[in-house]
């Protein structure tokens, strides 16, 4: 066989696999939390007299990254490939927290932990769970626990913790983000519930 025969079996050999590779990739499909329509902000006269920074929310590994998270049965969990966060969970959490707590008009301000602001007290979490959960029906997990720390004395004052599975409306993925969704619309209405009521019973000393 000539080199110019070799060379052109060569190349008919490699042809479909390089059709193959020139196929167009799937594309990728991106979701993120939503903050309540209603969420505008409220005058309040007589706010809680103090500054509240909101800090860092902790999780495992796979929901600081922006895949979506699901459970089969047990201990199993995987990520899909093509349905993504538009941010890591954390981040979007974090966000709606600072834009929820600062709408209520109930503390004198609120701001991020990153910011230059000098804060009273800090508030901040762990998330254990923000998942598609398999069975009948598919549920979005959601496992959070936030605690309140007094940045003066250095000591936690308030913690609260809030586990909930939300069914979805249907086995796709959009259903599904939409019942994360309001699983941690609902869960951070309870917190708020529940951080007014600390701070009705233990009224802080208005600034000078």
């Amino acid at each position: 066989m000539t080199t110019t025969a070799k060379v052109a079996l060569s190349i008919g050999l490699l042809a479909p696999f390089l059709t193959a590779g020139c196929g167009a990739a799937r594309p990728s499909k991106y979701y993120q939390l939503t903050v309540p329509p209603d969420s505008v902000p409220v005058a309040n006269p007589n706010p809680v007299p103090i500054t509240l920074l909101i800090g860092r929310i902790t999780a495992p590994a796979l929901y600081r990254e922006d895949q979506i998270v699901y459970s089969t049965g047990g201990e199993s969990m995987g990520t899909y490939e093509y349905q993504k966060w538009s941010e890591p969970p954390t981040e979007m959490i974090s966000e709606i927290m600072l834009r929820q707590f600062r709408a209520s008009g109930h503390y004198h301000g609120v701001y991020t932990l990153r910011s230059d602001i000098r804060g009273d007290f800090l508030l901040h979490g762990h998330l254990f769970d923000f998942r598609e959960v398999d069975g009948s029906p598919i549920v979005g997990r959601v496992t959070l626990e936030l605690e309140l720390r007094d940045i003066k004395s250095g000591s936690v004052v308030w913690t609260h913790f809030y586990t909930h599975d939300e069914p979805a409306s249907g086995k796709e993925t959009g259903a599904v983000v939409a019942a994360l969704n309001k699983n941690i619309q609902q869960g951070i209405a309870e917190f708020r519930s529940s951080l007014e009521q600390y701070f009705a019973e233990h009224p802080p000393t208005p600034k000078p």
